[in-house]
């Protein structure tokens, strides 16, 4: 509790790089309910699946220094195409339902192994994070069937630690501790 009060004061006080502002402001990013990523909805389908859901969504992401954003961990009943689109690369952490977990890093360096286009199947828990000294990362996520509240459910640290002990740094420190597992009624994204 006291560490969470330190952490939050640690984000108030460091300044949005005029950059990063300036993104927040054309994009006008929200937070997202439960994952705490900086978000805004580009395209939803009019067509419906057959349980009225939007056939494909698309949204554009923002992890940033200050303001602090990131993806706490997730998991989704549909494959998520993620894509990057500039700045400093980010890191996704996967978590397969088999225990075995991996790290992509998404970025422009191809040469250093970076991906511009990743697709993290349906059911694998994820989160992702700007990799450390950078000030920001841009980009997208596209889904079919498309993205709604339904279909989130975020990971508590008990329930992941359990399967994920040798991940345990960052369950720790990405993962839901209590307020909400799942996305307010009516969400849609």
């Amino acid at each position: 509790m006291k560490e969470d009060r330190a952490r939050s004061q640690d984000r108030k006080a460091k300044e949005i790089h005029p950059d990063t502002k300036a993104i927040i402001e054309h994009y006008q990013f929200q937070r997202l309910p439960v994952e705490s990523t900086l978000y805004v909805s580009t395209y939803r389908s009019g067509v419906k699946t057959l349980e009225g859901g939007p056939l494909s969504t698309a949204m554009i992401g923002l992890y940033s220094d200050s303001p602090e954003s990131l993806s706490l961990f997730h998991r989704l009943t549909a494959d998520e195409v993620w894509h990057f689109y500039g700045g400093d690369p980010l890191k996704l952490v996967l978590l397969y339902p088999d225990g075995s977990s991996e790290d992509i890093t998404m970025g422009n360096d191809f040469v250093k192994g970076q991906l511009v286009q990743f697709v993290v199947p349906a059911g694998v828990w994820q989160a992702g994070y700007m990799v450390p000294g950078g000030r920001y990362s841009l980009f997208g996520c596209t889904m079919a069937p498309g993205f709604t509240g339904s279909c989130f459910e975020a990971g508590t640290t008990d329930e992941l630690l359990k399967k994920y002990p040798q991940r345990s740094e960052e369950i720790i420190r990405l993962s839901v501790r209590g307020i909400r597992e799942k996305m307010p009624d009516g969400f849609s994204g």
